[in-house]
């Protein structure tokens, strides 16, 4: 019986379909998608699997799956719409469109500096419960109210949960609607596909449990390293779980899934993501959400080349919101804009080979300083066969 429950391929894209199967017959996968648009038009679209660790709720079509980071990038095709409607300027103080947000000396803040996580905002000062996370109006409250936890443009780290709400308030404060209703409106219904800032409760059966990966083993130097970056007292702790806020097991909560963290709770399959960013650079059935110089502006670096980032402690290129093409995100090359996610989801365009991709998977992959290998194969074959084409 064939893993796959899902299998479309366009001719010549076969040897994607044997980077996904492998990633099951090494058991790096228990649960996965990847889909691929190229010049408009899905060219792969593989599901396989299972949704539970006894192997007995197939992962197929009907599957959805939270994708952490990724989510971001869709919160930042949000904002770059904004901007070509003329409701946002990249340049213009962010305190312009939500005034609460100049206390603490940030008076000045650009939207640029904020999307690129510049503004030292990637925890809120003092504790916070799980609760108050939650909820829009105290979390970004909170966040109003934090002084920057380091000078304002003299750096850059990464905003691991905060800045989908940073992000997700301009949305709102421009457009009237909620970065989740907003996602919903204007990018998830044009090109009929699901991706949910703040789940609905009667689609929450369909949603894949989370599940650590059996296998990595850490060495030493690794083991180090990671404490270094993420361990008690480190920035990298506050940022990646708010203060402790989001704690183990926190994103297969019902309720955490029902609320909109926009820079940490989508919920998706890859079909519906490579549909999304294939719109950003190809007519997809009459679609198109950015124009030309709106993207290539969205997609221009923020952060100088080699800055260190000091969340994540390696050099981190980062756009409007977008991860770039660099040595920790190479995506499928020069030009590709996205973003990954914790333990291994990853969608993103490249406009000069007009592609789409996203891989999404319920199995979280650690390998301490080394990328995930499994979207890392399926790009290299990606990049191949559209080369070939």
């Amino acid at each position: 019986m064939s893993i796959l429950t899902v299998d479309a391929v366009a001719p010549g894209w076969e040897p994607v379909r044997d980077a996904f199967l492998h990633s099951f017959d090494v058991k790096e996968d228990r649960g996965a998608g990847v889909a691929v648009y190229h010049r408009g038009r899905c060219v792969v679209d593989l599901v396989g699997g299972w949704r539970d660790r006894e192997q007995t709720l197939p992962y197929d079509a009907d599957t959805l799956q939270l994708v952490f980071s990724t989510t971001k990038g869709i919160t930042s095709i949000a904002v770059a719409m904004c901007v070509e409607r003329g409701l946002l300027s990249y340049e213009e103080k962010v305190s312009t469109y939500w005034p609460e947000f100049a206390a603490k000396g940030k008076t000045d803040v650009t939207v640029a500096q904020l999307l690129s996580h510049r503004v030292g905002l990637y925890t809120v000062e003092g504790d916070i419960t799980l609760t108050d996370a939650l909820d829009w109006n105290t979390i970004t409250s909170r966040l109003a109210d934090t002084a920057p936890l380091f000078p304002i443009d003299s750096t850059h780290g990464y905003h691991a949960i905060t800045f989908g709400w940073l992000a997700g308030e301009l949305v709102r404060r421009v457009t009237g609607k909620s970065l989740g209703q907003f996602v919903h409106d204007e990018i998830a219904e044009p090109l009929g596909v699901e991706m949910h800032v703040g789940l609905p409760p009667s689609l929450e059966p369909r949603v894949a449990h989370l599940m650590a990966h059996p296998i990595p083993k850490f060495s030493p130097e690794e083991i180090k390293t990671l404490m270094e970056i993420s361990g008690p007292g480190t920035k990298g702790a506050a940022a990646l779980s708010l203060n402790g806020a989001f704690g183990q097991g926190a994103f297969n909560k019902k309720e955490v899934h029902q609320a909109q963290i926009p820079g940490a709770n989508g919920i998706s399959n890859a079909r519906s993501l490579a549909r999304i960013y294939a719109a950003l650079v190809s007519d997809v059935d009459g679609v198109h959400l950015l124009g030309e110089s709106t993207r290539n502006r969205a997609a221009t670096s923020n952060t100088p080349h080699g800055e260190l980032d000091v969340i994540l402690q390696s050099a981190t290129n980062f756009g409007m919101g977008f991860m770039l093409h660099s040595e920790r995100t190479p995506f499928s090359g020069p030009t590709s804009f996205g973003h990954n996610g914790a333990g291994g989801s990853c969608a993103f365009a490249q406009p000069s080979r007009e592609l789409g991709f996203a891989y999404v998977m319920n199995t979280m992959m650690t390998t301490g300083a080394d990328g995930d290998p499994r979207p890392e194969r399926l790009i290299a074959a990606v990049s191949r066969c559209a080369d070939a084409e």
